[in-house]
């Protein structure tokens, strides 16, 4: 029974593809870094998630930037509520369009 291959071309040219966008290069450092580790982590999974991403952002800063992210949502529909607020209050000190027009 025969297995079913991929035929060569394609293999190659996701591999080029996987080349030039830099993941190669990314996944090779992430393991050269965890197999030079001293002592190696307890969950090998979690130390490539946290040293594949950006270079220099910790899990604390992840954290900091959600926070972050969750203050900003909060403090922009607070704005728009004040926002429609004002609007409101300013519409019941304007004269009715039809009146500003007859005038």
């Amino acid at each position: 029974m025969a297995h079913y291959k991929a035929p060569d071309h394609k293999r190659e040219q996701f591999r080029r593809y996987l080349e030039k966008a830099g993941v190669v290069d990314s996944l090779t450092s992430v393991l050269v870094a965890l197999y030079e580790q001293p002592e190696k982590p307890a969950n090998a999974l979690e130390f490539v998630k946290q040293n594949l991403g950006t270079p220099g952002l910790t899990a604390a800063d992840t954290e900091a930037l959600q926070q972050e992210v969750v203050e900003l949502r909060q403090k922009c529909a607070r704005l728009e509520e004040e926002n429609l607020d004002l609007k409101a209050r300013l519409q019941s000190h304007e004269p009715p369009e039809d009146a500003a027009a007859t005038e």
